[in-house]
């Protein structure tokens, strides 16, 4: 019966978001209230509520602070080079956008936190997004992706947990996914490609065989300036000579949300990187440099946990940035509204993995799982934890799966003379798609940042973060490592 209650409750839940029937917040909140009830414990709701919120207390922190720190490092102009050098390789063409919103997102990957790398891509490219009219859950869906296939650096997190569940070394586990892992990059940069080459053609601006915007008419330095201008007043738009002229901005395929529809919110979003504003620290850009490089390698050393090293980074960038208190003030309050929304998600979804956890839903799933595996594919347990992997990853958190599925995946691979060293890795095939699971804090910066309903971002992401996943399978399986 719990086993049933449990799929019911996340099919729900899926299928109410995608459907705009309820909020994310609400739907994560009401319907383990709901279930609860249904499997006759509601009585201990307050009790694993409370514990899903002890859980998630820590990333909560780490994501509030860290919103505060690259909201300031963003306002005093850090990224302002980065974006100029992203707009001299896109030069307005929808397939170097989003090539290179892969690009960037597997780049700030490498610090192995996907709240970082979500905020300093969003930051970057959301103001050329909205001058192309381009759709923003492409950005959304190829960053996602990217991050998920780099997540699995050993100071990502999964690999660690895999080590640690197992009894094994990280490096053992990691280094020789490397080709695999390389294989799913490709995946990522070949899809952006291909969804730019979409985005092209929906656009109606460009022929299949151009590869930059037709622009004749636009004076070069304007052109240059669609990025780091932005804001600057006017309508948002594109200009006037770069609109499109044929197709339309709701002419895309049926799994995009109309484009319509996501250019329907003012541009406040441009005003971030206007290059007069009042915020840029230019004199402190080195400090600001060097104080961002030391945060992300302090993070990836682990020197300190997570939230500490963003709450103490955030409360430095603030006073020597912003020495007076009603413009420390100001800034906090710019950034306010992100902070609310991702922390209330975060605690929103402490309710769905705390009643998820504590009702015994997750294991009653996962051993029904188990149990099903006929005994024929006992030899290549490596590969059905692969397969596993996938769904599992999207449904649970990253310590469910490893302490409360790869254990029992082990022990069962063990019987059939399976090495533990195969199931961790293949434990690492699902992460494409796990970055984009409700139950992931940094999805909700992600589609935050972006404005893009959570809802939207899930239907058009999932297929896509699915298939590389299983390029990442089948890259192991043929390269002998899984």
């Amino acid at each position: 019966m719990l086993t049933i209650l449990g799929f019911v409750m996340i099919a729900a839940f899926l299928v109410l978001i995608m459907m705009k029937k309820m909020s994310p917040m609400a739907a994560l909140v009401l319907i383990p209230a709901l279930f609860c009830v249904l499997v006759g414990q509601g009585a201990h709701l307050g009790d694993y509520v409370l514990k899903g919120i002890g859980d998630l207390a820590p990333t909560a922190a780490m994501l509030m602070f860290a919103i505060i720190y690259f909201g300031v490092m963003i306002d005093v102009g850090l990224f302002d080079p980065i974006v100029r050098g992203i707009l001299k390789f896109c030069k307005a063409d929808p397939v170097r956008v989003v090539v290179g919103t892969a690009l960037l997102a597997a780049i700030v990957s490498l610090d192995g936190d996907g709240s970082t790398t979500f905020m300093i891509t969003v930051s970057a490219l959301y103001p050329l997004y909205k001058r192309l009219k381009m759709s923003l859950v492409v950005m959304t869906g190829v960053a996602a992706t990217a991050n998920g296939v780099m997540n699995t650096l050993p100071w990502g997190g999964p690999t660690a947990r895999a080590a640690t569940a197992l009894k094994l070394d990280a490096g053992d586990i990691f280094v020789p996914m490397i080709p695999a892992l390389a294989v799913g990059l490709v995946a990522v940069f070949a899809l952006a490609y291909v969804l730019g080459r979409r985005e092209r053609k929906r656009l109606g601006v460009l022929t299949l065989g151009d590869t930059a915007l037709v622009t004749e008419t636009v004076p070069e330095n304007e052109t240059e300036q669609v990025l780091v201008g932005a804001g600057t007043g006017g309508t948002g738009g594109a200009p006037a000579e770069a609109r499109p002229t044929t197709g339309g901005a709701g002419t895309g395929s049926d799994d995009e949300p109309d484009a319509d529809d996501e250019q329907a919110a003012d541009d406040d979003g441009l005003q971030v990187l206007d290059p007069q504003r009042a915020t840029l620290r230019p004199k402190l850009y080195w400090f600001n440099a060097a104080l961002t490089l030391a945060l992300l390698t302090l993070l990836i050393l682990q020197t300190l946990p997570i939230p500490v090293l963003f709450l103490i980074g955030a409360a430095l960038a603030l006073t020597v940035n912003f020495p007076h208190m009603k413009d420390q003030k100001a800034r906090v309050a710019a950034h306010a509204e992100n902070v609310l929304n991702v922390s209330g998600m975060v605690f929103a979804a402490a309710v769905f993995t705390g009643v998820l956890t504590g009702t015994g839903m997750v294991e009653h799933m996962a051993r029904w799982l188990v149990s099903g595996i006929p005994d024929a594919l006992g030899p290549h347990m490596g590969i059905v934890t692969g397969v596993l992997s996938i769904p599992l990853t999207y449904f649970m958190s990253n310590d469910g799966f490893y302490f409360g599925i790869v254990p029992i995946l082990a022990e069962a691979g063990a019987a059939h003379g399976v090495a533990p060293i195969e199931i961790a890795r293949g434990s690492l095939v699902g992460q494409a798609l796990h970055m984009s699971s409700p139950l992931v804090p940094a999805v909700y910066v992600l589609v935050g940042m972006a404005k893009v309903e959570f809802g939207d971002h899930t239907k058009f992401t999932v297929k896509w973060a699915a298939l590389t996943s299983l390029v990442v399978l089948c890259a192991g399986v043929l390269f002998g490592i899984i």
